[in-house]
């Protein structure tokens, strides 16, 4: 078993909680490295399921150590209640680790990302309002306040003091808003530091020592590819490196120990909060008529596509094969989990977008431009569906209607990495492994 990195292909959503949840029980350590508690991920406990949105789901493992990296920005009002949650449903935390050098989201943080969106209005990005962004802002400035300093009440002090002189003035002259004093947040966080200190690590060399050991590491992305800083539809993206490269940056872990990386890639397209999406397949709310309102109430519908962290309904579109060719270079995928295979069985045929055209120009990969993509009309490969076709008992690849084989062998020579799982239902067991060292 090779250390490994799970990261989402699209622009989230694609089912990454089930299929860490899956494989988690194979490794010793499973590591959040970016993101926040914008995230959002499913796992089931028995009968119930349970929302992760800073817990990583090796917590699930109680052989397992769940990390949360360096890279992680931590709300941790947020994170105790996960805990608390957790363990009031019998999933014991007591093997968490929590970096030293993660960021803290302060109150301030929340403030200034809602007002933020509040001005943009129609131009809003869409975020979930929970200081991400300003956070990892503070951090980018080194002005950010971390986990360390939480725990040192006298250094917490100084910070927050040296903070609120900046962000006040901000709160109110520029957005009107309520200002914080020291006192009230300190009375409010320290709490928290009695709570977390028991779970503060040296992750950095905790996971380094790890490896030396011959243990074998999951390193577990939020978001997704396309939500990615640098190599997203910006700014249109999340704060963070969402890529496999995350990975090491965001724990301390060198690129040459990881050995594997799987993309996350749901059998057709979702996405929540503005930005270009080419294959969308608009809601009647939203101008859709047609076919084109149909699949998309019908992706919807049967995809249950809200969101697990906003409750959201999620804008829905045909699979974008030209993202998941980009995400196979972006990423340096070596297996692609195709999730959600069920919801195509509604079809009775299914189209998959293989380049773009913009003003008669024709594009094979994905346009930096954010003009070209924002305007970009999907070309389509239309393929025969296997409408009626119960799949969600298929435990086999042979299993699957010859129409669902046909449609997996297309995409994966298409985007260029084979896939190695295929999720046919919501339920852990209801997925086939291809070619997978389980």
């Amino acid at each position: 078993m090779a250390s490994t990195v799970l990261v989402g292909t699209q622009w989230g959503d694609e089912g990454k909680g089930k299929i860490t949840d899956l494989i988690a029980s194979k490794y010793d350590y499973v590591v959040r490295y970016q993101g926040g508690n914008n995230a959002g991920h499913t796992v089931v406990h028995g009968n119930t399921k349970l929302a992760l949105h800073l817990m990583p789901s090796g917590v699930m493992y109680e052989h397992a150590v769940p990390v949360i990296g360096n890279g992680v920005v931590i709300d941790p009002g947020a994170l105790v209640k996960e805990m608390a949650l957790l363990e009031a449903e019998g999933v014991s935390c007591k093997n968490l680790k929590i970096s030293c050098n993660a960021h803290i989201i302060m109150p301030y943080h929340k403030d200034l990302d809602g007002a933020d969106e509040k001005v943009l209005g129609k131009n809003s990005i869409g975020t979930t309002k929970r200081g991400i962004g300003p956070c990892y802002q503070d951090k980018a400035a080194r002005k950010g306040i971390r986990v360390q300093d939480l725990m040192d009440e006298k250094i917490f002090r100084l910070k927050v003091e040296t903070a609120l002189a900046q962000k006040n003035p901000i709160l109110e002259k520029i957005y009107g808003i309520h200002t914080y004093t020291v006192d009230e947040i300190m009375e409010e966080y320290l709490p928290y530091a009695t709570i977390l200190k028991p779970y503060m690590a040296e992750t950095t060399q905790l996971l380094n020592e790890a490896l030396r050991s011959g243990k074998n590491i999951l390193f577990e992305g939020a978001q997704a590819t396309m939500l990615d800083i640098d190599h997203g539809t910006y700014p249109y993206v999340t704060s963070s490196s969402c890529g496999s490269g995350g990975a090491a940056i965001g724990t301390g872990v060198g690129p040459m120990a990881i050995e594997k990386v799987i993309g996350i890639m749901k059998a057709y397209t979702t996405r929540v909060g503005g930005g270009p999406f080419p294959t969308e397949q608009l809601f009647p709310e939203n101008g859709g008529e047609g076919e084109m309102a149909q699949v998309g109430e019908k992706l919807c519908a049967v995809g249950h596509e809200y969101g697990v962290t906003t409750g959201r309904k999620r804008r829905c579109g045909w699979l974008d094969a030209v993202i998941g060719k980009y995400a196979v270079d972006v990423n340096g995928l070596t297996d692609i989990a195709l999730t959600k295979l069920d919801v195509l069985s509604e079809f009775d045929t299914i189209k998959v977008c293989v380049a773009y055209e913009h003003e008669g120009k024709r594009y094979d990969y994905l346009p930096m431009q954010q003009s070209v993509l924002f305007h970009a009309k999907p070309v389509y490969e239309e393929l025969p569906g296997w409408k009626g076709v119960d799949i969600t008992g298929c435990r086999t690849f042979e299993e699957l209607p010859e129409n669902a084989q046909n449609y997996i062998r297309f995409v994966e020579d298409f985007v260029g990495a084979p896939i190695t799982m295929i999720s046919v239902a919501p339920e852990r067991d209801c997925t086939i492994f291809r070619g997978w060292d389980r």
